[in-house]
C-alpha cells in the first residue's frame, strides 16, 4: 500500500484528517495508509465480492452473537492497537468483554478479541504481513481470520497461551467454518452464498 502523506503526523492530526476524509486510511507511525484502493483504476472502494462477503459473515455472527455477550462491528469501526499506536478497520471486529475506547477519540475501539479480515488482491500481503505482526501484538486479540474471495478457503489463526499462533483452514463447501475461542459456527456455504470461487483450495 502507498503512503499518502510525506511529513508525518501526530494521531491528533491523523483523526482529524480521517473525520473530514470521503475515504478511510489506516495509521502507523505518522503516516496515513488509504484503505481499498484498485490497483488498476486508483479510486478506492473495495469489490462487490468483497463486500458481500464482509455482510454475509456479519449477517451470520448477528445471528449467533444476538442472545449472548459478543457484538460484531464492521469495517466503519476503527480500532487502536494500543501496544504500537497503529490506527486500523478491521473488515470485521468481535468484542465479547465490555467494549472500551480510546481516551484520545471515543469512537476508536481498543479492545478487539478477534478481527476478520477478507482478503483483496491489492491488500492481501499487507493484511498477511505487515497488518498480522500489528495485531500479534495486541494481547486482547485472541483470533486473526483471513477470508479468501477468489476461492473457497478460510484460515483462522488463534493464539495460544506461549502468544504462539495455531492455524486451521477451513476449505469444504460442505463443512463449517468455527471460531476459536468463542462458540460460534456458520455453515461455509452460507459464508459463501453469492460469491463465484474456484474449486482451487491450494495456498
Amino acid at each position: 500500500m502507498t503512503a499518502v502523506p510525506k511529513k508525518k503526523l501526530t494521531e491528533a492530526e491523523y483523526l482529524a484528517i480521517e473525520k473530514a476524509a470521503e475515504f478511510k486510511s489506516e495509521f502507523y507511525n505518522g503516516v496515513m495508509y488509504p484503505l481499498h484502493r484498485d490497483e488498476v483504476t486508483g479510486m478506492a472502494g473495495a469489490s462487490r465480492f468483497h463486500n458481500r462477503l464482509k455482510e454475509n459473515l456479519i449477517g451470520e455472527l448477528f445471528i449467533q452473537f444476538k442472545n449472548g455477550s459478543c457484538q460484531s462491528f464492521s469495517s466503519d469501526q476503527r480500532v487502536r492497537l494500543t501496544q504500537t499506536g497503529m490506527f486500523a478497520y478491521p473488515d470485521i471486529v468481535v468484542v465479547c468483554d465490555e467494549p472500551q475506547f480510546s481516551e484520545i477519540d471515543p469512537n476508536t475501539l481498543v479492545n478487539p478479541q478477534i478481527v476478520i479480515e477478507v482478503l483483496s488482491p491489492s491488500t492481501e500481503n499487507y493484511d498477511r504481513g505487515f497488518k498480522f505482526a500489528q495485531y500479534q501484538l495486541q494481547s486482547s486479540i485472541r483470533e486473526y481470520i483471513l477470508v479468501a474471495q477468489d476461492r473457497l478457503r478460510i484460515e483462522r489463526f488463534v493464539r495460544q497461551s506461549d502468544n504462539s499462533w495455531l492455524l486451521t483452514i477451513f476449505t469444504d463447501s460442505t463443512g463449517v467454518f468455527s471460531l476459536g475461542t468463542f462458540p460460534a459456527h456458520i455453515a461455509m456455504a452460507d459464508i459463501y452464498r453469492g460469491i463465484p470461487v474456484s474449486n482451487e483450495n491450494s495456498p
